[in-house]
């Protein structure tokens, strides 16, 4: 192993955008629960070492989920229990406001709330528009056998998904699309959209507590009257404020995962053709390609807990007070629970035991939405192209490819993919 790379600062070093993994290997060769040179935080780089974490929420709070080692306090963590100072003073820390950061019960009334909304037959009846919306994204570049996948299908339809769960009418999503900046009609963009581009989620936010506020003063029968009158388990009325922050993280998390496997996957697809001709020949073979997509490049690269109490995991101690970092693409590419990690196989058995979308309390309450999005429209994505290939202007030749990834410690993400391929002629 690289000695240099013990000195490697995980949070600022450009070089492990495009490959994290040699250093995530790295680490767990040293120990799956190692300490790093930075920022005092204890990287778990092993699956059941994770696991353990994830699980244990007596021991670890999510109140660093996001910000990572970056969460400071305006007093020192000591003493055997931070629990106390932690609460004290979370309402300080970034994010503090949003689900993913915090504990119960708390979370546990909040996640209540956000799972009320994406019901059964609610994402049934969602799974209805995802088949037309494939189509209508499709239709609107697929004739020219060639775009940035990204741009002009990934995020859009994840944007439109999450938009169609919440029950935005469908009049309104081409204002939607304004609002994030991926309209498919650019004629009829007003001059505000780059405005409302910058700050999508503020102007989302004024979206939905205008919904919101509408139909608690007239219900209307519709998904946005559910969302809007919604209640905690025990049955009290939520603030308008609590209901949108709902709305939004659904925005935010579940536009963010499933763009980055859609591009993942068109990735896969583009460089082993012969997993193209394999998932048309046999579609019920989609989705366990997805959960290797999904564990082979997980859309979090790193989440984060703060130790409350002295623990042990892996053998190893950890402090109160210490950052603990997880880092699920590591721990999706352990050799102690996947066979030759490194390698993409569709007949992997054990592919769905992936930690991509976390666990325990705190996994991902949009991972079944997610599946559904990848399923639907990789099956329409290969009943409607053949051949489909990288374009090699963009990301090089062959033996030579080259990618930009997103250039952040959280997640894990094609920057962009620029595809080509033979539109099915007469097909779907």
């Amino acid at each position: 192993m690289d000695a240099d790379l013990d000195q490697v600062d995980f949070f600022s070093d450009a070089s492990l955008n495009e490959d994290p993994y040699p250093y995530f290997e790295h680490l767990r060769a040293k120990c799956p629960v190692t300490p790093l040179a930075h920022h005092g935080v204890l990287a778990v780089s092993g699956y059941d070492e994770a696991t353990e974490v994830y699980r244990d929420l007596e021991t670890f709070s999510s109140c660093n989920s996001v910000v990572g080692p970056f969460a400071t306090f305006p007093v020192p963590l000591v003493g055997d229990d931070v629990a106390d100072i932690i609460e004290r003073y979370r309402g300080q820390l970034p994010m503090n406001e949003h689900m993913v950061t915090m504990d119960p019960p708390t979370h546990t009334q909040e996640r209540a709330l956000l799972m009320r909304l994406i019901t059964p037959k609610r994402l049934k009846e969602n799974e209805a528009f995802m088949w037309r919306l494939a189509d209508q994204q499709l239709d609107e570049f697929i004739a020219d056998g060639r775009c940035e996948f990204i741009g002009a299908y990934a995020q859009p339809f994840a944007m439109l998904v999450v938009a169609d769960v919440l029950g935005v009418p469908e009049a309104e999503h081409e204002r939607f699309r304004r609002g994030f900046g991926l309209s498919g009609n650019p004629g009829e963009i007003g001059s505000d959209q780059s405005d409302m581009a910058m700050n999508a989620l503020g102007w989302l936010d004024e979206c939905f507590t205008t919904y919101i506020e509408d139909r608690r003063r007239e219900p209307q029968g519709d998904v946005l009257t559910d969302l809007a009158l919604a209640k905690y388990p025990d049955g009290s009325t939520p603030e308008v404020t609590a209901v949108v922050r709902s709305a939004t993280f659904l925005f935010a998390a579940g536009q963010e995962t499933t763009a980055r496997l859609l591009a993942t996957s068109l990735k896969y697809l583009a460089e082993y053709p012969q997993l193209q001709d394999e998932l048309r020949e046999e579609p019920e073979l989609i989705p366990n390609f997805i959960e290797e997509a999904l564990r082979i490049e997980s859309p979090v690269k790193a989440d984060f807990r703060l130790a409350k109490r002295a623990a042990t995991i892996g053998g190893v101690d950890i402090a109160p007070g210490t950052p603990v970092m997880l880092l699920n693409g590591a721990a999706n590419r352990d050799p102690g629970r996947f066979e030759c990690p490194a390698e993409f196989r569709l007949d992997r058995p054990n592919a769905r035991e992936h930690i991509a979308f976390g666990r325990g309390a705190h996994s991902c309450p949009g991972g079944p939405l997610a599946r559904a999005e990848a399923r639907i429209s990789l099956e329409r994505i290969l009943d409607r192209t053949r051949d489909i290939t990288l374009s090699e202007e963009h990301h090089g030749p062959v033996g030579a490819r080259h990618f930009s990834y997103e250039p952040t410690w959280v997640l894990r993400g094609l920057h962009d993919i620029h595809i080509e391929w033979t539109p099915a002629d007469g097909v779907g």
